[in-house]
């Protein structure tokens, strides 16, 4: 994966730029010697790595300020970093860069039940945000697989969503408000506690552009009350074909479970190993869940088994109490670490149309055989969020490439059946150059322009999303500004 060279005039300044950071930070909160700054090498696309310059760990949208204002005047690229958990290379840094990483910025700032919103600090984990309000009834809802770790400023970053988007949507839906601070150090507040702002929808823009634009440090964000009850199915079926044509009559029925999500062999049976859940011996397996009151639960799941009956399941296991619902999606939320357990694999994300869901996974199939790489398959499947996980052995040369390639066929795959790249990990650099298989050339423009308006220099993460050929010329002019 091609990344631009480090700038030797960057470089020479690393001296300068420890002395001004520890000027306006503590002494632990700036990390500059080699060994310790292995730490940040990479993110969770581990395949590639690369030291930066310098990390620093702020507690304040104030140091963060202040570290900003530093780096822009002496020319500093700056990678965003929320918990590193980024599946598309979104928070790697190149070696003339420093990374900014919000960890230590947690707290909770204000909690208004009467408006459901609570205000954290970015760096708060996702599934501690639910922690801070769960004993008043309350929840915020999307939960991202990684949501023990990830941090609130990646999920802004990467517009992350979970297995419960298909009812509650995904964090621009559940983001009302930040408080960003852009590359010259200029603190801005964008949305708040309410439902629409004036103007422009600001908020839309930072929502996924992947520490583009500026780095956020507080978050408002939509809190809900705990539903009534909830309660899931387990539905085993002989092909994947026939589980993706049955998610597909679920929705055409306008039936609005809170998930659906998907699983094939190869993952049931790593995750059955892993986690004991006594799922079924099958080829493809859905977990759908409904919430309500009791009643509401007994139409919606009644609705939803007679639409699978008609598809001749191997099993259909409806939970009967709360340890049984909890065994059910016990082998879905370790899924990712059960694969890692018995393969190097690569995790993709790419969104497609519903109803194209048979005939995307039996191409999947196919190319499998192809590339000679075995392939699992988990995701949201309600929303078409598929997350194919590419088998490869890491110490076979050639293997990484070929898993690569074997990637990005199924990400164009998704593109030409009416999808898109990303659903939720981002870009970063692993569809930074399947960019142009999505958008023209003037699609693109439009895109770079707005980073033009929030950061001219090009200093905030900038060989990322955009193909390095697209970008070249303003990255440049940037460098030749300094």
């Amino acid at each position: 994966m091609e990344m631009p060279a480090p700038r030797p005039e960057r470089l020479a300044k690393k001296e300068t730029l420890i002395t001004r950071l520890r000027e306006v930070l503590p002494e632990d909160a700036v990390i500059h010697h080699e060994a310790e700054l292995r730490a940040y090498e990479c993110d969770a696309l581990s395949a590639y790595r690369c030291p930066p310059m310098a990390a620093v760990l702020p507690s304040s949208t104030q140091e963060v300020s202040h570290i900003l204002r530093i780096c822009h005047d002496l020319g500093i690229p700056v990678v965003p970093r929320g918990a590193g958990t980024s599946l598309a290379g979104g928070a790697l840094p190149t070696a003339d860069s420093v990374i900014l990483g919000v960890a230590r910025m947690n707290a909770v700032l204000d909690t208004d039940y009467d408006n459901r919103v609570i205000r954290v600090q970015s760096g708060r984990t996702n599934l501690s945000v639910t922690g801070a309000v769960e004993e008043d009834g309350f929840f915020y809802a999307p939960d991202p697989s990684s949501q023990l770790a990830c941090a609130i400023s990646g999920n802004i970053a990467m517009n992350s969503g979970g297995a419960h988007c298909l009812k509650y949507g995904v964090t621009t839906n559940n983001l009302l408000g930040v408080t960003m601070v852009e590359m010259d150090g200029t603190v801005v507040e964008i949305g708040g506690a309410h439902l629409d702002a004036a103007g422009y929808d600001l908020l839309g823009l930072i929502c996924g552009s992947e520490g583009q634009l500026g780095v956020v440090t507080e978050a408002t964000l939509r809190i809900l009350p705990k539903p009534e009850g909830a309660r899931p199915v387990l539905m085993a079926f002989d092909s994947n074909e026939v589980a993706g044509a049955c998610v597909s009559d679920i929705i055409k029925a306008g039936v609005l479970p809170v998930a659906i999500e998907f699983m094939d062999r190869p993952c049931i049976r790593a995750c059955e190993d892993f986690a004991k859940a006594g799922y079924p011996d099958c080829e493809a397996l859905l977990i759908v869940e409904v919430e309500g009151s009791e009643a509401e639960i007994d139409e919606q799941l009644g609705l939803i088994k007679q639409i699978a009956r008609n598809h001749d399941p191997l099993e259909l296991r409806e939970a009967k109490d709360a340890d049984e619902a909890g065994r059910i999606w016990l082998g879905r939320k370790s899924a990712f670490g059960a694969m890692g357990q018995i393969n190097d694999y690569m995790c993709l994300d790419g969104t497609i149309p519903v109803s194209s869901l048979p005939h995307v996974l039996k191409r999947i199939s196919e190319m499998s055989k192809d590339y000679g790489l075995g392939v699992a398959n988990v995701f949201h499947a309600g929303d078409g969020n598929m997350h194919p996980l590419i088998l490869y052995n890491a110490n076979t040369p050639g293997d990484l490439e070929k898993c690569e390639a074997f990637g990005a066929d199924i990400l164009k795959l998704c593109v030409e059946v009416g999808g898109c790249l990303t659903g939720e990990h981002g870009v970063g650099i692993e569809k930074r150059d399947l960019m142009w298989h999505q958008y023209e050339a003037a699609d693109m423009e439009a895109q770079m322009a707005v980073k033009d308006v929030f950061d001219p220099a090009w200093l905030l993460n900038p060989a990322k999303v955009f193909p390095l050929d697209a970008s070249e010329t303003r990255r440049a002019t940037a460098v030749a500004a300094e």
